[in-house]
C-alpha cells in the first residue's frame, strides 16, 4: 500500500484528483463493503472512514480490517464495545438508541452505507466533514439536531443523489452497496464517455 491511506491521500497531499479518479475510488469502497456485507457470516465495517481505507500505487481503494465485526448472533461492534468516529458514524449508531437483536442485524448495514455517503461528500469536496466540530457537537448536530453535510451545488445531480440517499435518516431509507455499485458504475461510464467525446 504505497500511497497511505485515503485521508492522507485527499487531505495531506497538494495534486488534487480529477472527477474520475474519486468516483473510482468510491466504487472500490462500495465493491469492498458489498463484499463484506455479503461474507457469510456477513462482516460489517461499524467504524468505516477515509483513514481506514487505503490506497495502493494504482489508486486503488482497499477497505481496511480495522473495527471489522462478524454478524453472526449479533457478535459487532457497539458504542459500547468498540469506539467509531463520530464524524463518519449514522445518526442511530450516535444515538446508540437501544432496539432488540433481530432489529439490529436488519439495520446495521445501513450504518456503514451512511459512512459510505460522507466518504463519497469527502472525496469530491476534498474537504473533513464537520472539520469545524468537535467530536461531541458532531453527535449532537448529526445524530439528535438531523443536519447533515451541504452537498456543493456545482456537483453532478447524480452524484449530490447518492450522497443524499446513503445518508437518510431513516436506515431503511437508504441504498444497497450492490444498488450503489450500479449507480455508480453507469455515472462513471458515462462522465468516461462524454470526456472521450470531447478529447476526439
Amino acid at each position: 500500500m504505497i500511497r497511505g491511506s485515503l485521508f492522507k491521500t485527499l487531505h495531506k497531499n497538494n495534486q488534487s484528483l480529477d472527477i474520475r479518479r474519486r468516483l473510482r475510488m468510491a466504487l472500490d469502497v462500495a465493491r469492498g463493503m458489498n463484499y463484506l456485507h455479503h461474507r457469510n457470516p456477513p462482516i460489517v465495517h461499524r467504524d468505516l472512514k477515509s483513514s481506514n481505507l487505503l490506497v495502493d500505487k494504482n489508486w486503488t481503494v482497499k477497505v481496511g480490517d480495522f473495527g471489522l465485526s462478524k454478524l453472526k448472533n449479533a457478535t459487532f461492534l457497539t458504542a459500547k464495545s468498540g469506539r467509531g468516529t463520530p464524524q463518519w458514524m449514522a445518526p442511530e449508531v450516535l444515538r446508540n438508541e437501544p432496539s432488540n437483536e433481530k432489529y439490529i442485524q436488519k439495520l446495521i448495514f445501513e450504518s456503514d452505507v451512511f459512512s459510505f455517503g460522507v466518504i463519497v461528500w469527502e472525496l469530491m469536496t476534498e474537504s473533513i466533514p464537520w472539520s469545524n466540530l468537535n467530536s461531541l457537537q458532531v453527535v449532537g448536530v448529526v445524530g439528535f439536531m438531523d443536519h447533515r453535510l451541504d452537498i456543493p451545488e456545482g456537483l453532478d445531480p447524480r452524484v449530490s443523489s447518492i450522497i443524499h440517499d446513503c445518508c437518510q435518516s431513516n436506515p431503511e431509507h437508504r441504498p444497497s452497496f450492490e444498488d450503489i455499485i450500479q449507480r455508480m458504475t453507469d455515472l462513471i461510464q458515462t462522465i468516461s464517455g462524454v470526456s472521450a467525446k470531447r478529447s476526439s
